[in-house]
C-alpha cells in the first residue's frame, strides 16, 4: 500500500534533488579550499540512492561517491581537487548528482553542480569589490540620466490643472460667496453663513489654485 501511494512521485527524472552548495570554487593559493563538501538532503519518506558523476574525474577525487541516505536526513559527499595548476585556471567542470530509489535502478532526479579553479582568494574579493563598484557607478548615472529624461516627458504630461485643483478652487469661490455670520438679511439658512477667518482661508487657497493653474 505504502508503495502504492509514492508511485505517483517517482517518475524517472522528476524528482527535485536537494543538495548545497551548488556551486564548488577552488583557489590555488588556498590549501584549505582544496577540499570542498557537498551536502546531499534526503526530505522524502523512502531513502535514496546516490550516485557522483564528473566531466574530468582526473582532477577530482570523490570520497564515497556512491552510497544512499535515510529518509529525512542528509548525507556529505567530500570532494577533493587533485590536480591544481596554472592550465585550469577559470574551466568550468560540472558534477551531476543522481538519484534513485534504493530498490529500483532508474535514476529518479539529478543535479549539476559547477566546480571552479581560481589563482586567487584576494584576487577575486578584488575583482568582485571592482566588479560591485562600476555597478554602484552604472547604477547612479543611470538614475541621474533617467530623471533628466523624464523630466520634459513630466511637463507635457501636465498640460492642464487637475480635477481635484479645479474642484478646490470652485468650492473656494462658492465659500467667499457665501454670507458671512453677521448677515441677517440674508436668504441663505445660518448654518451655511461662514465668518470672516473662514472666508480669508478661503480666498488664501483660491489664490494659491489660481497661482498652480497659471503655472500649467
Amino acid at each position: 500500500m505504502q508503495q502504492q501511494k509514492r508511485q505517483p512521485e517517482l517518475v524517472e527524472g522528476n524528482l527535485p534533488v536537494f543538495v548545497f552548495p551548488t556551486e564548488l570554487i577552488f583557489y590555488a593559493d588556498d590549501q584549505s579550499t582544496h577540499k570542498q563538501v557537498l551536502t546531499l538532503y534526503n526530505p522524502y519518506e523512502f531513502a535514496l540512492k546516490f550516485k557522483v558523476l564528473c566531466t574530468t574525474p582526473n582532477k577530482y577525487a570523490v570520497v564515497d561517491a556512491t552510497g544512499a541516505v535515510k529518509p529525512q536526513c542528509c548525507v556529505d559527499i567530500v570532494i577533493r581537487h587533485r590536480d591544481v595548476r596554472a592550465a585550469y585556471f577559470g574551466v568550468i567542470d560540472k558534477f551531476r548528482l543522481q538519484v534513485s530509489e534504493q530498490s529500483q535502478r532508474k535514476a529518479l532526479g539529478k543535479k549539476e553542480i559547477i566546480a571552479t579553479l581560481l589563482p586567487s582568494a584576494k584576487e577575486q574579493q578584488q575583482q568582485k569589490e571592482e566588479e560591485e563598484k562600476r555597478i554602484k557607478e552604472h547604477l547612479a548615472e543611470s538614475v541621474f540620466f533617467e530623471q533628466t529624461l523624464c523630466q520634459p516627458e513630466n511637463r507635457t504630461a501636465s498640460s492642464g490643472p487637475s480635477l481635484l485643483t479645479v474642484f478646490l478652487g470652485i468650492v473656494c469661490i462658492a465659500a467667499l460667496m457665501l454670507p458671512t455670520l453677521g448677515d441677517l438679511e440674508s436668504l441663505v439658512p445660518l448654518y451655511l453663513h461662514l465668518s470672516v477667518n473662514q472666508k480669508l482661508v478661503a480666498a488664501y487657497v483660491l489664490g494659491l489654485i489660481t497661482m498652480v493653474i497659471l503655472r500649467t
